[in-house]
């Protein structure tokens, strides 16, 4: 019995800390952007302010960071976790069957 209870927590433990990984890498991710995406922009307004690149590697960082930030907190977390918990209980059922 205890036995089962430690490989729960450890279970637990690896998710949270799989989760905790997730977090941190797109705080990682926005803090490179706050920080990069000003630099670009002074770095364009002092070489060439008649054209204005900035705004492409902005758009399309911006865009992967919307993803991750979606990915990391947003839309399907509740749904693929209401998914594994279906799938571990029909193969629990499956065991429960053929034993």
């Amino acid at each position: 019995m205890e036995t089962t209870f430690n490989n729960n927590e450890s279970l637990a433990y690896q998710k949270a800390a799989k989760r905790v990984k997730e977090i941190k890498g797109f705080y990682g991710n926005l803090t490179s952007y706050c920080l990069v995406i000003p630099f670009l922009a002074v770095l364009n307004l002092i070489t060439d302010s008649s054209h204005l690149w900035v705004f492409w590697p902005m758009l399309g960082w911006g865009m992967g960071l919307a993803a991750h930030g979606i990915n990391t907190f947003g839309i399907g977390k509740e749904w693929e976790e209401k998914k594994i918990k279906e799938l571990m209980e029909e193969e629990q059922k499956n065991k429960r069957t053929f034993n």
